[in-house]
């Protein structure tokens, strides 16, 4: 009796042990850093960018770095530079006259992480520029990929001049992956209702944005499909 007794008493030790080992194995990621430079829509005059961010923090004190990736679409297909370190900083050396995006990621050395951070998107102007070219354009609705309802669909956008200069637009819209029909000129309102539109159809549709100064930028282009 004595030695079955025993032999339960162990068992209730070992079983609380594993227990307690595997609650303490838990672990989260590191918070999710803030983006301090270059800020959104900035145009940078130097094209040697010293990005810098803020410090995440651990729940376990694990040591963190952060990947900073930078490119010149907003979804990083065309990345230009993916990069760790431990420090809030990184300079790097881009091309002039273009438009960059960036974001940045925290990772612990139990290489647990987050979501990135938000995209901040800025241009390196080229030497002797007196009329900067307006941002690229960014889908409001439809939502990208989505599919609508009816035959008709409100197409809107939004658009950012360093210059606050005022803007108008063309819209293209079409049902080839490069839309070259434009349906609309010279808008001065980010916005456009298409009407007559064929149910179970792809739509492709881009935006140009002017700034009255010669200065011309093409977004990129969205589709939607109506149903």
């Amino acid at each position: 009796m004595k030695k079955i007794s025993l032999i339960i008493l162990s068992f209730t030790l070992f079983s609380s042990c594993s227990s307690g080992g595997d609650e303490g194995d838990a672990q989260t990621p590191p918070t999710i850093p803030g983006l301090v430079y270059p800020t959104n829509n900035l145009v940078c005059i130097n094209n040697t960018v010293e990005f810098t961010w803020n410090a995440s923090s651990d729940a376990q004190n694990d040591a963190i770095t952060y990947q900073l990736d930078v490119a010149t679409d907003n979804a990083f297909t065309k990345n230009v530079v993916t990069s760790t370190t431990t420090l809030l900083s990184k300079s790097l050396s881009l091309e002039k006259g273009k438009f960059y995006y960036w974001r940045v990621k925290a990772i612990d050395s139990k290489n647990k992480s987050d979501k990135y951070t938000a995209v901040y998107t800025f241009f390196t102007e080229s030497q002797g520029i007196v009329n900067h070219l307006p941002f690229i354009p960014e889908v409001k609705t439809p939502v990208l990929h989505s599919n609508v309802s009816g035959s008709s669909a409100i197409l809107s956008w939004t658009a950012v001049d360093a210059d606050n200069d005022n803007l108008s637009y063309d819209v293209y819209l079409g049902t080839s992956n490069l839309p070259t029909q434009k349906v609309a000129s010279d808008l001065t309102t980010a916005s456009y209702a298409a009407s007559s539109l064929t149910t179970g159809t792809k739509y492709y549709w881009k935006i140009a944005v002017k700034d009255g100064k010669g200065g011309t930028t093409i977004g990129p282009v969205w589709d939607f499909t109506m149903q």
